[in-house]
């Protein structure tokens, strides 16, 4: 029995490990605040921010569910591309809401389920595969777009999740798309830490063979997880449309690399076993917050790749450190 004054959960070095996101992303947002050009304050810097990480975030709460079970998946921004072609396609063929949304959610469930199979069947490793799903689901996209931008400009519907709030809406603070994300993530936490499921998927990522021993269906999970991970990129492909207009074939090029830094930003081990949902969405926002200050700012492109890239790299260090410490 632990003689700590602390429960286990509220431990100092427990409380930093949860809340370390959250000071990391308070600490960039304030340095530019502070230091920068405080339009990045203004309700129309907020607004910015959170249409730009939608389409991240959305597409890292599937991440989480990946990463937690050891998975990875390089492919989920040909994923998304993808999927925002099949809704473009859609939407301008006429077709009605639920049917573009349950099209392009059926194109990123397939995409996941085609990786899941490989992974868990034919036994490759999940960084191999999804390389190669990578150059496959893009040459996909490109060959359902006739490698060109499909505009969907015209449909209200889709564009209404991320335009610019109109004066009548103002008071919805954020644009709807990034409601939906908030909603979409206490769902994953809520299956994540209240199922059967999500304690399987912890299980089966930190120790494949002992969750196998205790009767957790493996395979079974880590097809899920994939499938998840592809319903929320279709999700995140209907939210790129929204934002851009369009569905791009080469759009939400390398999204991945933003998307799976987010996810370890959160919190979440490499090695599976550890992450939430929470801290993702916040790692989401860290990334977005300093392209946002550095563009607002007047910095250079080549100067804000270095940055966004110095953090993915220290990102993992820390993971690897955390890992070491455990």
């Amino acid at each position: 029995m632990s003689l700590s004054p602390y429960p286990s959960t509220l431990r100092p070095a427990a409380l930093l490990k949860t809340l370390g996101p959250l000071l990391a992303l308070a600490f960039v947002w304030g340095l530019f605040f502070v230091f920068g050009n405080r339009a990045i304050g203004s309700a129309e810097g907020i607004e910015s921010i959170v249409q730009q990480t939608v389409v991240i975030g959305i597409a890292a709460i599937g991440m989480t569910f990946i990463i937690i079970s050891a998975g990875i998946d390089l492919s989920i921004g040909s994923c998304i591309a993808l999927c925002s072609v099949v809704a473009a396609k859609a939407a301008i063929a006429g077709h009605g809401p639920a049917w573009v949304i349950s099209a392009t959610l059926l194109a990123g469930i397939m995409a996941g389920l085609a990786i899941g199979m490989l992974v868990v069947y034919v036994r490759l490793i999940p960084f191999i595969t999804t390389l190669g799903t990578l150059l496959i689901l893009r040459g996909f996209a490109l060959g359902l777009a006739n490698s060109q931008a499909i505009n969907a400009q015209e449909i209200s519907w889709l564009r209404f999740w991320l335009n610019s709030l109109p004066e009548n809406l103002k008071w919805l603070v954020i644009p709807p798309g990034g409601w939906l994300m908030i909603f979409l993530a206490a769902l994953a936490t809520g299956i994540l830490r209240y199922t059967v499921f999500g304690r399987q998927v912890f299980a089966v990522g930190s120790n494949e063979q002992t969750a196998r021993l205790c009767g957790v269906a493996v395979d079974r999970i880590k097809l899920l997880v994939y499938m998840i991970g592809g319903a929320f990129a279709g999700l995140s492909g209907l939210m790129l449309v929204s934002y851009q207009g369009q569905g791009d074939p080469t759009g939400a090029t390398g999204y991945e690399l933003d998307i799976i830094a987010s996810v370890v930003i959160g919190g979440a081990s490499l090695n599976g076993g550890v992450g939430s949902v929470f801290g993702s969405l916040i790692g989401a926002l860290v990334m977005t917050v300093i392209r946002t200050g550095c563009t607002l700012n007047g910095i250079d492109e080549s100067t804000t790749r270095i940055i966004t890239g110095t953090i993915i790299v220290t990102a993992v260090v820390v993971d690897r450190l955390r890992r070491r410490a455990d």
